[in-house]
């Protein structure tokens, strides 16, 4: 959320709604796995530990995959926990909010529909993740797991076009596609966005005029 934010303006960046909702998905079971609770394969997302995070906003997804009855592939879960992607939105902005990283300013337009924006007070957190980011994309140093799922979801929404130059991004996208194929749940965040994608255009190619 802290890197689709525009510095400048405080508004975000533009992703489409479906995207928003798949990478907010994955990154909650992206979460799970890098502390341990969940791992995956080619064909099941099994649990490995099911006590409470301790963080709200984990352990209701951490709880649903427990009380499940069947296993499903990581592409299952990150389609069924996409549902959730507007409470998980907000709590997260919240959470930024309330560790002064971001403020919350709300305007009205037309002094009746609110506009909200959030500008950056304290860049330190962006900053380094940003920096971590560059770090990984331009080098062979060998990422960690949490790189690994940052790189995965600012790619799978696409906004590496807004945080590179068009010459850094055309030499990174070697590097991007390598990252990306390190983490299951990743790939199945970026199949879900890029197959709703292809319907869209799909659908407005043969929609009549």
């Amino acid at each position: 959320m802290l890197l689709l934010v525009d510095d400048r303006s405080g508004k975000f960046i533009f992703v489409p709604q479906h995207s928003m909702s798949f990478v907010l998905s994955g990154a909650i079971l992206m979460d799970l796995a890098i502390r341990g609770k969940i791992d995956s394969d080619l064909n099941k997302l099994i649990i490995i530990d099911s006590s409470p995070t301790g963080d709200d906003l984990l352990d209701q997804t951490l709880e649903r995959l427990a009380m499940a009855d069947e296993q499903h592939d990581a592409r299952y879960w990150v389609e069924f926990c996409q549902r959730d992607s507007k409470l998980v939105r907000q709590q997260a902005l919240d959470r930024l909010c309330k560790a002064g990283i971001l403020e919350l300013q709300e305007n009205r337009v037309m002094w009746v529909f609110k506009s909200h924006r959030y500008p950056i007070r304290d860049d330190k957190a962006e900053r380094q993740v940003k920096l971590r980011i560059m770090s990984i994309l331009f080098s062979d140093e060998i990422p960690e797991p949490r790189d690994i799922a940052i790189i995965g979801l600012v790619d799978a929404c696409g906004i590496f076009r807004h945080l590179l130059s068009a010459r850094e991004h055309d030499g990174a996208r070697e590097r991007i596609a390598q990252i990306r194929k390190m983490d299951l749940i990743g790939q199945a965040v970026t199949n879900c966005v890029r197959e709703i994608e292809l319907q869209l255009a799909q659908s407005m190619a043969v929609a009549p005029m």
